[in-house]
């Protein structure tokens, strides 16, 4: 065990607090990180490190012994946090198998955040498994997560990637690295199922509590709390998967272990976004049925969100029966609500200001042709209303051609000029996402060349993904389709 070293509070700015310790012992594991061989800072993410209220210059310097697990800092009290999950629909007991919770930064302005070390040795929750973590994983996690955030989308973020100076040992050798993952929390949907795996109610009441005092306070004196927890769940996650459903992301690996309970956008594993258009896309070389493919997203959140209510029916009624009708009717609310956020998202990407009751034909009739003509998901939305949709190759269908003059026809029908339908259209279309192939040309040259310049061009062009700047060609251009048909994404594990 190492000695915690004996550093100013303020000298970097965190301003550890440790309020997970506040659950019963069972619910995590003191666990210091590894010490490395020859740590290195090869990202680090200033404006992030800004937003936390970090002394950027002084981090800066030790970011590579600190940010590697090498030198403690004052406050922290690492852990690493016991969960279980349905892991493609099979359940197992689990937790941080390498990831190492330093603790609870507060910012200036009083917000909290995990700042955790993923790749930082291994833990009682290992098994058999080395606790490290590839370089290549880790660095597309961050470019994917930070992407993520650059879309609007809620989402953990990443504030570092250090490499470690020693390979990890996967099917060949690979430089290890640690990745500063930064989160409202890493409560999942897991942490609760493991909770109710205990049998012990108190377990799982003060989970439920704690959870509601860290992310819903408001609801803390409610009739029924932990039905409107519930609710509230239920709520972020069909806003937050109509938002991935919005720009082509697919999570690879929805387990209910991946689930975050805040709404954020929790493991980039095999995660990766369509070009072409097919809602069956799936990426992951792991999901050999297609249980997590792009449209199969919203029916695998309903799925999860069950098993968490499945989890607290014995803290929402006293009656068994009555706490499943109870759950039962918020659970079925679900799919009504993801269309609900689907629809405002997708109308924003037509220009629809008003609404109307075709709507929803008027966008499920563009992704069918977008589908029939393999064409391209993000530049198809973004081109809509200029004169790159007339040259575009889905315009040769006279069926598309007909949904333009349907669609320019809606448009006419609401108060704000075109060109305003265009402006709107321009905050809801991303001009660039990170393009799997972009994402794997960097990935290759950062780890196996150790040129990051690629890497951080691509960081650069997905930082303002809405703006029309002048970028080359590369960033906003599909792949050959023959790359889809090939590619694929792996855990990283």
């Amino acid at each position: 065990m190492k000695t915690p070293a004996t550093l100013a509070p303020d000298r970097y700015g965190f301003n550890f607090d440790n309020s997970y310790l506040q659950l019963p012992a069972i619910f995590y594991k003191k666990q210091q990180p590894a010490e490395v061989k020859n740590p290195e800072t090869v990202l680090f993410n200033d404006s992030l490190g800004i937003a936390l209220g970090l002394n950027i210059n002084a981090i800066k310097k030790q970011a590579a012994q600190f940010l590697s697990g090498n030198m403690p800092y004052h406050g922290a009290d690492p852990i690493t946090q016991a969960y279980a999950g349905h892991q493609f629909g099979h359940f197992n007991i689990l937790g941080d198998g390498r990831a190492i919770l330093l603790g609870e930064h507060i910012t200036p302005n009083k917000q909290r955040f995990d700042i955790q070390l993923k790749g930082a040795g291994r833990t009682p929750y290992s098994r058999s498994g080395d606790g490290r973590a590839a370089l290549g994983p880790m660095l597309r996690e961050y470019i994917i997560s930070e992407a993520m955030y650059a879309l609007g989308i809620s989402t953990t973020r990443s504030l570092a990637v250090i490499t470690t100076g020693e390979n990890v040992y996967r099917d060949d050798a690979f430089p290890g690295a640690v990745l500063t993952r930064v989160a409202s929390s890493h409560i999942r949907v897991g942490t609760f199922q493991f909770a109710a795996a205990t049998q012990n109610l108190q377990h799982m009441q003060a989970l439920a509590d704690y959870t509601i005092h860290r992310h819903f306070p408001e609801i803390a004196e409610a009739e029924n709390k932990y039905l409107e927890f519930l609710t509230r769940v239920i709520d972020l996650q069909a806003s937050l998967i109509a938002k991935w459903m919005h720009v082509g992301f697919i999570h690879g690996v929805m387990n209910t272990d991946n689930m975050s309970i805040c709404g954020e956008t929790l493991d980039y594993g095999p995660c990766a976004f369509i070009n072409t258009y097919h809602p069956e896309t799936v990426f992951s070389s792991i999901d050999t049925n297609g249980r997590y493919a792009f449209g199969n997203q919203p029916k695998i959140a309903h799925w999860n969100l069950i098993r968490l209510a499945e989890t607290l029916l014995p803290l929402i009624h006293d009656s068994e029966k009555k706490s499943i009708l109870l759950a039962s009717e918020c659970l079925d609310k679900f799919p009504n609500k993801f269309l609900a956020f689907w629809l405002a998202g997708v109308r924003k990407k037509l220009g629809i200001f008003n609404q109307e009751t075709d709507d929803l034909r008027l966008a499920e009739d563009l992704l069918m042709y977008m589908q029939k003509n393999t064409a391209d998901f993000t530049n198809t939305f973004r081109s809509l209303g200029t004169e790159a949709i007339n040259s575009a190759e889905i315009s040769q269908d006279a069926g598309f051609r007909n949904w333009l003059e349907l669609w320019k026809a809606r448009l006419s029908r609401q108060n704000e000029p075109f060109t305003e339908s265009i402006k709107l259209m321009h905050t809801a279309n991303p001009k660039v996402i990170p393009r799997n192939h972009l994402v794997e040309d960097a990935l290759n040259a950062a780890v196996n060349d150790g040129n990051m310049i690629i890497l951080n061009d691509l960081l650069l062009a997905v930082s303002d993904p809405y703006a029309d700047l002048n970028l080359p060609p590369k960033y906003t251009q599909a792949p050959e389709l023959l790359f889809d048909q090939q590619y694929k994404t792996y855990c990283g594990t």
